[in-house]
C-alpha cells in the first residue's frame, strides 16, 4: 500500500525505527493476535515497550469527518468492593455512580451526537441512559463492547486472585500483554474486539458517536485507533466517566482516515485528574504536568510563526484557571521555556502555589523554585517552515485562516517538509532527558513538576513519554490552556503513564466544546 510523505502521520503505512535497547519493529495502526515479545532488562531499564503493533487490515474510509466521543461508566458496586469484574454482569451503578453519569449528561447535554453505541453489561447500559437522557436516537448495544473477559478471575477480590492464582496474577499486573488464564491471553482478545468496533463504528452513517463502555475496552479502542499495542494496557488511563474523543477525517482519495486523539480522560470533576492513583496495583510516585501556555495575543500573525508573543485576555484567563486547579498540589519545581506567553502562564502558577498556605497575616510563603529550558523554546523551529510549504488539507478544505488551524485535529501534520518535524522532535528529546534527571531525584518523594511551554513541545513530549517515533506526533492534539499529566508509578527511569491528555474542564466557559455542530452546513 503506498504512502505519501504528506499523509505519513495519521494514516500509517509499514514503517521501521528502532526503540532505545530493543529490536526493530514494524508498525502500523491495528493488532493481531501474535505473542508479545516480553521486555528485556534493557528495556526495562530504559521505560519503554519492546513492540508496538502488528499489520491487520486499514481502517474503513468514511465520506465525512466523524468524532468518536468514548465515555467509561461510573462507579459500580464491584468497583467500590475492589471485586475483579471483566465481562461479568453482576454489579450494578453506585449512587455515586448514577451521580458521576448525572454529571456526564450535563457536561455533554448540549452536545449533537446522532448515535450511541454502548455495552451490554448493567453498569455501562446504565451510564448510557442517563447520559443520552431525552434524545430520540435508539442506543445501539454492542456485544464487543464489552469489558475485557477475564475468566476464571471475574468475581474475585483483588487479594484472593493474588492468594488463588500466584503466578498468574502477579502476571496480569506487571506483563498484562502475555497474561494467559484458562488458555486466552485476554489482552491480546480485547485488542482484536476493539479493532473489530471501529469498523462497525465508522461505517456507521454519522458525523458525531457518543460510545458508553468500560476501562480495558475504552483503553484498547483508543490505542487500536491511534496505533498502538498491547503492552500499552494500562498507559493510556480511563477513570470512572472519563471522556476520551477521537477526531477521525476522511482522506480525499477514499483511503483510511486520519485519527487523531483530541482528549484522554477528561474528567467531569475539575480536580479529579490530579488525584492520586495507582496503576496495576502501583501507586504515583512521581508526575510531570505539562501544562499548554494561554492563548496569544497577535492573532494576525500567521500560525505557526508566532513568535515571541504575550497572552492575550484570554490567554490570562487561562493560565490563572490552570494555576487555581494545580492549588491543591504541592509542585515542586516549575520549568518553562523562556517565551514571553510560556513565562507568563508559570508566574501566575508560582504565585498562586506560593501564596496556597498563607492562610493569616504571619504565614511565610513557600517557594517554589522556577527554572527556564532553552530546549522548551520551539517557536524558531516552528518559524522554520514556510506558508507556501505548511499545506495541511484542513487549511483548504475548509477554508481557514491559518491562525485556526491550530484548533483543527492533528494540526502539527502541516509541517510537511520534515526538516521541522525532526528539529522538534530532536529538540524534545534533549529536553525530555532533563525533565527525567529533574524528576529523579530520591530526596524528594512524591516529586510534582510542572513544564509550560507551546503546545507542539508537549505533543512530542507525549510522544516521548510513550516511547514512539516523530511519526506519531500528528496522532495527538492540544489546546492552549490546556493541561496532561504524566504519572511515573515506577521512578522516571521506567515507563510513564498517561493519566489524561488535552484536559479543558477547569478553563469552564473558555474551554474548548467536547462535541461541534455536525449540521450540514458545518464541519470539524
Amino acid at each position: 500500500m503506498f504512502c505519501s510523505s504528506s499523509h505519513l502521520l495519521l494514516h500509517r503505512c509499514f514503517s521501521t525505527y528502532t526503540i532505545p535497547h530493543s529490536t526493530s519493529i514494524a508498525v502500523r495502526s491495528s493488532s493481531s493476535l501474535q505473542e508479545i515479545p516480553k521486555s528485556t532488562p534493557e528495556s526495562k531499564e530504559q521505560g519503554g515497550p519492546t513492540s508496538l503493533l502488528y499489520s491487520s487490515t486499514p481502517f474503513p474510509p468514511i465520506k465525512a469527518a466523524k468524532r468518536v466521543v468514548l465515555v467509561r461508566h461510573g462507579q459500580s458496586t464491584w468497583n467500590e468492593e475492589g471485586r475483579i469484574q471483566g465481562s461479568s454482569n453482576f454489579s450494578v451503578l453506585t449512587q455515586k455512580g448514577e451521580a458521576q453519569a448525572e454529571t456526564s449528561r450535563q457536561m455533554l447535554t448540549d452536545d449533537a451526537f446522532d448515535v450511541c453505541f454502548s455495552s451490554p453489561l448493567i453498569r455501562s447500559k446504565r451510564t448510557a441512559e442517563i447520559i443520552w437522557d431525552t434524545r430520540k436516537e435508539e442506543i445501539i448495544t454492542e456485544y464487543d463492547l464489552r469489558e475485557i473477559d477475564l475468566y476464571s478471575f471475574q468475581g474475585l477480590l483483588k487479594h484472593e486472585g493474588k492468594a488463588k492464582f500466584g503466578v498468574a496474577f502477579r502476571q496480569w499486573q506487571l506483563d498484562a500483554a502475555n497474561f494467559n488464564i484458562d488458555g486466552h491471553y485476554p489482552v491480546r482478545e480485547l485488542w482484536a474486539r476493539a479493532r473489530s468496533c471501529w469498523t462497525k463504528i465508522l461505517s456507521h452513517e454519522s458525523k458525531s458517536v457518543l460510545v458508553v463502555a468500560h476501562n480495558a475496552v475504552n483503553q484498547a479502542l483508543v490505542a487500536t485507533a491511534i496505533g498502538l499495542g498491547t503492552e500499552y494496557f494500562r498507559i493510556l488511563l480511563q477513570s470512572n466517566c472519563g471522556v476520551s474523543v477521537l477526531d477521525f477525517t476522511p482522506q480525499a482519495d477514499g483511503g483510511p482516515p486520519y485519527i487523531c486523539l483530541n482528549r484522554l480522560n477528561q474528567l467531569t470533576t475539575p480536580s479529579s485528574p490530579l488525584a492520586g492513583g495507582s496503576s496495576g496495583g502501583r501507586k504515583t510516585n512521581k508526575r510531570i504536568i505539562l501544562v499548554c501556555h494561554g492563548s496569544q495575543a497577535n492573532t494576525e500573525v500567521s500560525f505557526p510563526n508566532l513568535g515571541d508573543q504575550p497572552m492575550n485576555m484570554l490567554g490570562v484567563i487561562q493560565a490563572q484557571k490552570t494555576a487555581e486547579l494545580l492549588l491543591d498540589l504541592t509542585v515542586n519545581c516549575i520549568i518553562t521555556s523562556s517565551k514571553a506567553a510560556s513565562v507568563e502562564t508559570a508566574n501566575a502558577i508560582s504565585r498562586v502555589q506560593e501564596a496556597a498556605d498563607c492562610l493569616g497575616a504571619d504565614c511565610v510563603p513557600r517557594y517554589v523554585e522556577m527554572k527556564q529550558m532553552q530546549n522548551l523554546d520551539v517557536e524558531k523551529v516552528l518559524g522554520q517552515s514556510k506558508q507556501e510549504s505548511w499545506s495541511f488539507d484542513m487549511v483548504s478544505k475548509l477554508g481557514l485562516e491559518a491562525t485556526e488551524v491550530p484548533q483543527q485535529p492533528g494540526w502539527i501534520n502541516g509541517f510537511e517538509d520534515g526538516v521541522v518535524m525532526t528539529a522538534l522532535w530532536d529538540q524534545s528529546g534533549k529536553a525530555w532527558e532533563s525533565l527525567l534527571e529533574e524528576l529523579s531525584d530520591e530526596s524528594e518523594e512524591g516529586k510534582i513538576v510542572v513544564v509550560v511551554g507551546h503546545p507542539a513541545v508537549h505533543i512530542a513530549l507525549i510522544g516521548r513519554c510513550l516511547n514512539l517515533s516523530k511519526e506519531w506526533m500528528g496522532s495527538f492534539h492540544l489546546d492552549a490552556g490546556s493541561i496532561s499529566v504524566l504519572d511515573f508509578p515506577d521512578g522516571p527511569g521506567r515507563r510513564g503513564v498517561v493519566r489524561c491528555i488535552n484536559y479543558t474542564a477547569h478553563l469552564g466557559r473558555w474551554s474548548i466544546p467536547i462535541t461541534r455542530s455536525t449540521s450540514d452546513d458545518e464541519e470539524f
